[in-house]
């Protein structure tokens, strides 16, 4: 299992889809940090630096509108789907510091998948039936940031930033996507669905028992679960997104 008592809040927040290709001059704009995001090794390379002053920041170039990515990172824990109120938190397998592994998201019009190593850990089907809004008519970009969050990520503030670690720094290479480029009210993507396998991508068996040992095993946090957070019910989305 990770550990997680050196650098225990890191928060690294990825939010949908980058271009396919691997050159992250081309692709990315660093947009915050003060010069703690780099970009190196002709762009196959980015590094996000965190200390005690500030952390830093990227975003993607083009906007997308559904799509699948794979991205490399050797990280610390990761608290997958950010600040939004609809987090859950993971306890890797695995020492996530020590190599490089593939974090990835496909998101199509039924569903949210993250995964590790094709590993999945979290689905977010479309909640539309349950009259919860989901992303699906407006394009994105990515955005992916490194930023102390020790007041909310780590059991609610429990564990605190050991600042004489710091500088604490996440890096990004290998970026393979397909994804739909949105620009001018258009999509890129054809309406033949063998080109674009992944718009109707879901789990299957074996992947469903797979996400549910994760999350049986190595969930620390999940919003559906928090009977405090919500004392008048939970949202209306954990009726489908809920793991047996």
């Amino acid at each position: 299992m990770a550990l997680i008592n050196i650098i225990p809040i890191l928060v690294l927040v990825i939010t949908l889809f980058a271009s396919a290709s691997a050159n992250f001059y081309q692709d990315m704009d660093i947009t915050w940090g003060d010069g703690r995001a780099k970009i190196l090794n002709n762009g196959e390379l980015l590094t996000l630096s965190l200390d005690k002053a500030s952390g830093s920041g990227f975003q993607s170039r083009n906007e997308f509108l559904f799509g699948k990515i794979d991205m490399q990172s050797p990280e610390t824990q990761p608290e997958l789907q950010g600040k939004g109120n609809r987090e859950q938190q993971f306890y890797l397998w695995f020492d996530p510091t020590t190599d490089f592994h593939t974090y990835s998201i496909l998101w199509n019009p039924h569903r949210i998948i993250f995964s590790v190593d094709d590993t999945p850990i979290r689905e977010y089907k479309n909640p539309d039936s349950v009259g919860v809004a989901y992303p699906k008519n407006q394009a994105m970009r990515i955005y992916s940031s490194l930023w102390n969050a020790d007041d909310w990520a780590t059991r609610g503030g429990l564990v605190k930033t050991d600042w004489s670690h710091a500088p604490f720094t996440a890096s990004y290479r290998n970026f393979v996507a397909n994804a739909c480029v949105w620009s001018s009210g258009s999509s890129s993507c054809t309406n033949d669905p063998s080109a674009n396998a992944w718009l109707n991508a879901e789990l299957d068996k074996t992947t469903q028992e797979r996400l549910k040992w994760v999350q049986q095993n190595y969930m620390i946090y999940n919003y559906c679960s928090d009977s405090k957070r919500f004392p008048q019910g939970f949202p209306p989305e954990c009726t489908i997104n809920t793991t047996a």
